[in-house]
């Protein structure tokens, strides 16, 4: 895997993760602790993503 499939993969997963974040959000009853736990997640990927682009 190259590097720019690797960082094409990063964005897949963080745009997922964005969509979860949202739904969970829209929820009737949206969990607090799952949605901290997306965004946590879809920092590390954004670091990651900025890493490997430098």
């Amino acid at each position: 895997m190259t590097v720019e499939d690797r960082i094409e993969s990063l964005k897949v997963k963080h745009s997922r993760l964005e969509h979860e974040i949202d739904a969970e959000i829209h929820r009737p009853l949206p969990d607090g602790m799952l949605i901290a736990a997306l965004k946590r997640e879809k920092l590390r990927i954004k670091d990651e993503i900025a890493r490997m682009d430098s």
